[in-house]
């Protein structure tokens, strides 16, 4: 992936995310907001309820003392204290107290309990209600809630109860009026709320229970859970009950339980609020950051490719010079735009380059001078040898002139033998470093690399195994099958002789010689090695340099022209060596050359000038 691809992927990753945690954070938020602001109508919405029921239950209390002061209570509170008193005169008057009175539930009852008359309940008259008698003082008591058992239902009453002042003993009148209906039509609710009242409170979930202000409630069912669960454990609690797949339908319901007396349960307040107005909110949220989103996207798009390009195209520029200088043109040079880091950066290139342009001069001025000097030394090194005995053999035919005919012509002749000898010499010295210079250009066919080995090693055999001289076993681990590649026939051999004579020459004592082949990132590696003593990492870095030897006879060439042909062939070659442990020859030579001619191995043959020798193989 290219730093322009990169840069171009992190602005767009930085600008949604930026739009996502944005979105995210105001969704967030206005939930929230939502939340409280709901949270706090329905604290008011509670708030108007107790405020509703407080004003209800003191308008009861007022109506039930004037029951229990009327005068017709007063006459029936004395007549009903008289022993053997009739009780069934008085069985009608509390329907007519309570249509006086405007309460739904009213009865009278005597000082033991018995219930005397009952308007919404005549069936249980002369029944004992012992909880009115358990309670000392019941004028200063204010209203609260109560369950009625009717003939047909339950209901939940707010209820107070009084007594009639003047009499001796206590004479209870009970009043009160439904929660029902008409109490929730008189709260005032904010838009999209409602309330409910659930009034039945047996084990089993009764749907008809529930009282609407509207009427009856559509899917009741899905309440059970919530008045279930308050049923247990009574206390308020949330829901959030959904009517339908459509989250827009969704509504939150506060339930407040409803406590007696006696702090028991009696009934269910539930107030709901609609979840519309949030769901619609959050959506248009939503579609307002996807569009933002999309949009800035978009800009951010232009803005990053703009800005990558700005950026990357100097870079691009400054990664192509680099490869131009790694090709070997030092006077590359960069077009500087702008003094920012990155013009910055092209200068120092380009002053780079002029730097190593110069240098590059005096060091192959230098290497010149030394190559040049390095030759006249092998030069001087390999003809001295010869040149001494030729000068010797001369000073002895000079001094041979004074001697009588016989000795002289046997003195000429061992003469003439060593100067043939040494002028042979001169000559193998002259031709091998003429071959050196002379090195033919590749002529490239199918080789197959296993062949091509195999058939080095064995112009050796005879060595490994000369009679008086240690052992050395060769041991080949060859990948089979290794696919051909475009090479030199000649010239590889070559190679390989030259580095299978020098694993040679390193194990004076005997050893091991190791030949691998093997296919790696596509190209054809070859490996020698030997167990010989090993070289220094400074003989490691001079190995290749022409006319550089580790040996006290040798030219120095042999692992030169083992570079030149690997170089030719576009390939590398590397040395690793331990002292002590031995040293690997490490080739690698692509599988195919590009824009060559492929010809047969015989022609490529029959085209060089000259046959490899092993003589130009000692190093």
């Amino acid at each position: 992936m290219s730093f322009r691809t990169k840069l171009l992927l992190i602005v767009l990753l930085i600008i949604f995310a930026s739009v996502t945690v944005v979105a995210y954070g105001v969704t967030y938020y206005t939930r929230e907001a939502f939340e409280e602001m709901d949270a706090q109508r329905t604290e008011a919405l509670v708030a108007q309820f107790n405020k509703e029921f407080a004003q209800r239950g003191e308008e009861i209390a007022r109506q039930v003392e004037n029951i229990a002061n009327a005068e017709v209570t007063l006459r029936m509170a004395i007549d009903l204290g008289r022993p053997n008193a009739d009780q069934s005169l008085y069985v009608r008057d509390a329907n007519g107290a309570a249509q006086d009175h405007g309460l739904d539930f009213v009865e009278f009852v005597n000082s033991d309990g018995t219930l005397i008359s009952s308007a919404q309940y005549p069936a249980r008259v002369g029944y004992k209600n012992d909880w009115l008698v358990s309670t000392a003082d019941w004028n200063t008591s204010s209203a609260f809630l109560s369950r009625e058992e009717l003939p047909t239902e339950v209901a939940l009453s707010l209820t107070v109860v009084r007594t009639q002042p003047n009499v001796p003993k206590p004479f209870y009148i009970v009043g009160g009026r439904r929660l029902d209906k008409k109490f929730l039509e008189s709260l005032v609710l904010p838009a999209g709320m409602r309330t409910l009242i659930y009034t039945n409170l047996e084990q089993a979930f009764v749907p008809a229970a529930l009282i609407s202000a509207k009427g009856d409630v559509e899917q009741p069912e899905r309440f059970a859970p919530l008045v279930e669960q308050i049923q247990k454990q009574p206390r308020p609690l949330v829901r959030t009950i959904d009517w339908s797949s459509d989250p827009a339908d969704a509504e939150a319901f506060h339930a407040i339980p409803l406590m007696g007396r006696n702090n028991e349960l009696l009934g269910i307040f539930l107030v709901g609020s609609s979840r519309k107005e949030l769901v619609l909110l959050t959506n248009k949220i939503v579609k307002i950051a996807v569009a933002v989103g999309a949009g800035a996207l978009f800009v951010g798009l232009l803005m990053a490719f703009w800005i990558s390009a700005r950026i990357t195209k100097p870079v691009e520029e400054l990664a192509e010079g680099a490869r131009e200088v790694a090709a070997g043109r030092w006077d590359t040079h960069i077009d500087v735009r702008g003094g920012d880091e990155i013009g910055q950066l092209a200068e120092a290139f380009n002053h780079m380059t002029q730097t190593l342009a110069a240098q590059k001069e005096r060091l192959v001025q230098t290497e010149r001078v030394a190559a040049w000097r390095e030759l006249a030394r092998r030069l001087a090194h390999e003809l001295r040898n010869p040149l001494f005995p030729m000068q010797i053999t001369v000073e002895n035919l000079q001094k041979a002139r004074k001697l009588e005919a016989k000795q002289f012509l046997e003195v000429f002749n061992e003469s003439t033998a060593t100067l043939k000898t040494e002028l042979a010499n001169l000559n193998t010295i002259v031709t091998r470093f003429s071959d050196f210079s002379k090195m033919p250009a590749p002529q490239f066919a199918r080789v197959n690399v296993n062949e091509s080995l195999r058939n080095a090693v064995r112009l050796f055999e005879p060595q490994f195994n000369e009679v008086g001289k240690p052992t050395i076993t060769p041991e080949l681990f060859l990948t089979d099958p290794l696919p051909e590649i475009d090479a030199d026939p000649d010239l590889l051999h070559r190679a390989f002789q030259n580095l299978i004579l020098n694993a040679l020459d390193a194990m004076p004592a005997g050893g091991t010689l190791t030949l691998r082949t093997s296919e790696h990132d596509g190209n054809a590696r070859i490996e020698i090695s030997d167990t010989g003593k090993g070289l220094t990492p400074e003989e490691c870095s001079r190995l290749f340099t022409p006319y550089y030897t580790t040996k006290l006879q040798g030219t120095g060439l042999g692992l030169a022209i083992v570079q030149s042909v690997v170089s030719d062939h576009h390939g590398t070659i590397s040395v690793t060596s331990s002292e002590e442990r031995g040293t690997t020859f490490r080739m690698d030579l692509p599988q195919r050359q590009s824009g060559v001619v492929i010809v047969s191995k015989e022609t490529a043959s029959e085209t060089k000038s000259t046959p490899p020798t092993l003589a130009a193989a000692s190093d």
